[in-house]
């Protein structure tokens, strides 16, 4: 008689989980909902506003550039996806106001917001990003970024009245245009791999899920908390 072991058991139980950790299980969880993601033409901006377009919710893309944000557009809508898209440079504070009228025109609201600059407190959820990238020639950025830390708390109290959730997003060090002086020297990236649990540098993909499921109903009980999502980096949260 064969005989399953502990292993055998393990693996269907596994298939489960993965599937419904991977969205296999579940479509469009973000279905009739507007997300506005800021600086999303590109890199780790780029790649949530595809999954979240790609879990079921319409995408406004923004950038300070028109270029940048029609080939974004345009890309994204040729995959199938609902996505449009405005020009939106966040210190402006009509830029802003454009950015909101046109999410608000799709169906009256926005339900998702990410972002890491201004916010607005109608907006249904919130998802700052900042980066756990510390470096000593970085002085003034990481200050910024720190303080993001301090807003969504102050945030998730504020808005948690008006059934806002807040949370905040802190990547390691992940392969995109703005790193690139970090990991383009392959001596210094084979260094930094070295201190990662897992032995590679981070793509954008590796994020956007996190950033949907923030954003889904499967995390409504979560607020005011930062995710580091950084390969087992050593946190300096």
């Amino acid at each position: 008689m064969h005989k399953t072991g502990l292993l055998g058991l393990c693996v269907p139980a596994w298939n489960s989980v993965r599937m419904a950790s991977s969205g296999m299980s579940r479509r469009d969880p973000l279905a009739n909902k507007v997300a506005l993601v800021t600086a999303s033409t590109d890199g780790i901006g780029f790649a949530i506003a595809r999954r979240l377009a790609q879990d079921g919710a319409h995408v406004v893309v923004s950038s300070r550039k028109q270029q940048n944000v029609d080939q974004a557009v345009s890309t994204l809508q040729g995959e199938g996806l609902s996505v449009t898209g405005t020009v939106c440079h966040v210190g402006k504070a009509e830029d802003r106001e454009r950015l909101v009228a046109t999410a608000v025109k799709l169906h009256g609201g926005i339900d998702i917001l990410v972002s890491n600059a201004a916010v607005n407190p109608f907006f249904g959820s919130l998802m700052d990003i900042t980066e756990e990238v510390w470096d000593k020639g970085f002085t003034p950025y990481n200050v910024s970024k720190t303080a993001l830390l301090g807003l969504t708390k102050n945030l998730a109290i504020e808005l948690a009245p008006r059934n806002i959730r807040v949370n905040c997003l802190a990547p390691g060090l992940i392969k995109t245009s703005f790193s690139r002086m970090l990991w383009m020297d392959k001596e210094k990236q084979e260094r930094m791999k070295e201190t990662l649990q897992i032995r590679r540098l981070g793509e954008s993909e590796d994020y956007a899920g996190i950033v949907s499921f923030l954003c889904s109903e499967d995390a409504s009980y979560i607020t005011e908390e930062t995710v580091v999502v950084g390969g087992g980096t050593p946190s300096h949260l």
